[in-house]
């Protein structure tokens, strides 16, 4: 139903309404708003005209049912545009920061109206004075929400379900990836629906992946330093609307644009087999620290909505880097993550979700709490169910870093994966025991709880930080574009320029890296766990050095196809089909131990044709590893998985009986045709695969590592 305006609206009484749910819904022939605040003494619905430029009324929420104001307005509907003031005390020192001359945007807004702008008027405080409320009012450009009619054609739309076991994840930037695609109309370049676009879909299938893991498509704001210099928050890691997609990646800054391409987005990826998971932000808002802009949740109930200092409430504790905390905590935050995430899965049919920062959501008083409220209220969610849930296990807050501490169904980012890999092949301080836990489900940080190998997300690049490319070009990190004096982004990054800093001609140099990519590639797909690659590594996209880029939506994180590597391509195609063929290690743990045959389901090899001793496991010198798959996730015959980091050839022995090469990542296609027994040439740095073709002898058993 269209809405009334503000002006046939007049003469209005709000109605008591009822206390549920959070938020403006159309119901009754009218609309019930519903805002949660413990603190405020009365809040205030203001009524703008549709473009959301004139405030024409103010009512005050009659209702009030414990922390939850609400009242019903008679006889509007979708379209109706609207704010909120809240009154309560200025008391910055006892964290209320009530200021009724800032119009607040609703937490559970489901469309936003306006583009912020950066000005004095948005500060609750005096500039300059902390302790006094600022009364300019700040209506005509503050952000107001609008009350939307949510009905999409979904067709036969249906989620893929794809099984963990078969799963290879794709982080992707929305308008980074089909900014510059050949094939997408020009309107529809770097938004939902290029990505979504035939030439992007195509991709997508060729390279096999089975889920898109999207950076932030949450409505977000561009930070006031960021827009003072020029720049954007191109990542999104700055919410402003929960439940709004963003209308910066639609064909037109619409709301109900936004809304309608992304769910097409969702069907046409869901109809090519692919899933759709979101990287999502709930352990921080875009309103930042105390000297931040009063936009929603500060204004509303900031004592409850963030973490506070016990010994100064007019601070925020800075567990996400970003300059708040989200309390989640607190009833109402954990509601409105819950809400949120019910709200993408229901309304827009996504199939899983990214915890940016994942602690913060699971921290009691301050400790990070495996059996917490958020767990809890995540497993019991019928909506949820189904939904791969993946955690970022680290944050800033004390005892921040929790790999292999989340619950039964998550998976987490493996960072000890990653930076194992880099050392092992970049020449950094790893033995091959540390590559072998690694390799076989890191076993040390998810088995002992029970977890499952493949809750271990296997990746050696993400979008934070160097590129698959740029971390076989460069030493150092080369972020100047950024314009923090290159002091931000990673230091430590474990990568190596193969003996030239950045762009070269030198054939020997391209060689090298070439072949190290190749050989990290490998290491994430065939290893045990569930793998994920960064979009662009696959067709050598580089960043220029620049290994925190978020603020750059422009060439340097656009993918530029027209430079694609065609050879790396068809090879990382060709390592996601053997993958989804051999599934080389398997969903469960391996033992070590023989089967009634002698044969060990997982072994470990010298290349001279020893199992691994004890002392051999801490070599640090030695770079060569052989993994012996006696019961590989697919098919009846042995695998063997060989891994040579040295910068020459050397000749691996084999296991007795008959073998076929599978895979030679020295290759450009990672194809090489070869079969035989007793010695393989292991070419400098590669993986290799092979499958037995012949019965064998009986293996004999080791210790695992």
């Amino acid at each position: 139903m269209d809405c009334l305006t503000a002006t046939e609206l007049l003469p209005i009484t709000l109605q008591v309404g009822r206390p549920w749910p959070l938020g403006a819904t159309v119901v009754d022939g009218g609309v019930n708003v519903v805002v949660a605040s413990t603190h405020a003494s009365a809040v205030e619905l203001c009524l703008f005209d549709a473009d959301g430029r004139q405030e024409r009324q103010r009512l005050l929420l009659p209702g009030r049912s414990g922390d939850l104001w609400h009242g019903w307005v008679p006889g509007a509907g979708a379209g109706l545009v609207y704010g909120l003031r809240a009154h309560g005390p200025w008391r910055p020192e006892r964290g209320q920061r009530f200021n009724p001359h800032k119009l607040l945007l609703d937490p559970w807004a489901r469309e936003i109206v306006g583009r912020f702008e950066w000005g004095p008027q948005h500060q609750g405080h005096e500039v300059g004075h902390p302790s006094h409320p600022d009364a300019r009012d700040n209506a005509a450009t503050a952000l107001k929400a609008r009350v939307v009619d949510d009905r999409f054609d979904w067709q036969d739309d249906a989620p893929p379900r794809t099984r963990l076991e078969d799963s290879v994840l794709y982080e992707v930037h929305v308008r980074g990836f089909s900014r510059r695609l050949p094939g997408v109309p020009e309107a529809q370049r770097g938004t939902y629906l290029g990505l979504a676009s035939d030439a992007g879909i195509a991709h997508l299938l060729r390279l096999g992946v089975t889920a898109v893991s999207l950076l932030p498509v949450h409505q977000h704001l561009d930070e006031e330093r960021l827009v003072q210099l020029g720049l954007v928050n191109h990542w999104g890691y700055n919410t402003v609307g929960f439940f709004c997609p963003s209308p910066r990646y639609a064909t037109r800054w619409d709301g109900r644009t936004a809304r309608d391409e992304f769910r097409t987005l969702v069907r046409r990826l869901h109809a090519a087999g692919i899933e759709v998971l979101l990287d999502v932000v709930y352990n921080h808002t875009a309103e930042g620290d105390e000297h931040g802009p009063t936009i929603s949740w500060r204004g509303l109930d900031n004592a409850s909505w963030y973490r506070l200092p016990a010994d100064r409430r007019s601070a925020y504790e800075n567990w996400s880097g970003c300059g708040n905390t989200f309390n989640v905590h607190h009833p109402r935050g954990l509601q409105l993550v819950m809400d949120s995430l019910r709200h993408w899965v229901q309304d827009f049919h996504v199939d899983g979700f990214r915890f940016d920062l994942a602690p913060v959501l699971a921290r009691g008083e301050q400790a990070f709490e495996p059996q917490g409220a958020f767990f809890k209220a995540v497993q019991q969610d019928p909506m949820l169910a189904g939904c791969k849930l993946i955690a970022e296990p680290w944050d800033l807050g004390p005892d921040g870093y929790q790999l292999g501490r989340f619950p039964h169904g998550w998976l987490e980012w493996n960072d000890r994966f990653r930076d194992t890999a880099r050392a092992f092949w970049l020449g950094g301080d790893c033995t091959r025991g540390e590559l072998a836990r690694r390799l076989a489900g890191s076993s040390d940080r998810f088995q002992a709880a029970g977890r499952s190998p493949l809750a271990s997300v296997n990746y050696v690049v993400s979008h934070d930080g160097f590129t698959l490319r740029d971390l076989v070009s460069h030493d150092l990190r080369h972020n100047e574009a950024n314009l923090e004096g290159n002091r931000d982004g990673h230091g430590h990054n474990l990568s190596w320029n193969c003996g030239w800093e950045g762009p070269t001609d030198d054939p020997e140099v391209l060689q090298r890296r070439a072949r190290l990519q190749r050989a990290l590639l490998a290491t994430v797909l065939l290893a045990q766990g569930t793998p994920m690659l960064a979009a662009g590594d696959e067709i050598g996209h580089s960043q220029g050095g620049n290994n925190n880029p978020y603020c750059q939506d422009n060439p340097t994180t656009w993918l530029d196809w027209t430079q694609a590597d065609e050879s790396l391509l068809a090879y990382t195609a060709h390592l996601v089909a053997l993958r989804r063929r051999w599934l080389p290690l398997t969903g469960r743990w391996y033992t070590g131990l023989p089967d009634a045959q002698g044969r060990a389901d997982l072994s470990w090899w010298r290349h001279a044709g020893q199992p691994m001793a004890a002392d051999d496991w801490n070599d640090r010198m030695s770079r060569v590893l052989g993994a012996l798959v006696g019961a590989p996730g697919r098919g009846a015959v042995p695998l063997l998985l060989l891994f040579n980091a040295r910068d020459v050839d050397i000749d691996f022995q084999l296991p007795a009986g008959h073998w076929r090469l599978e895979l030679d990542s020295a290759e450009p296609d990672g194809r090489r045709d070869w079969q035989g027994c007793a010695r393989i040439t292991l070419r400098g740095r590669s993986v290799a695969m092979l499958s037995q073709t012949l019965a064998t002898d009986p293996l004999p058993q080791q210790v695992m590592p």
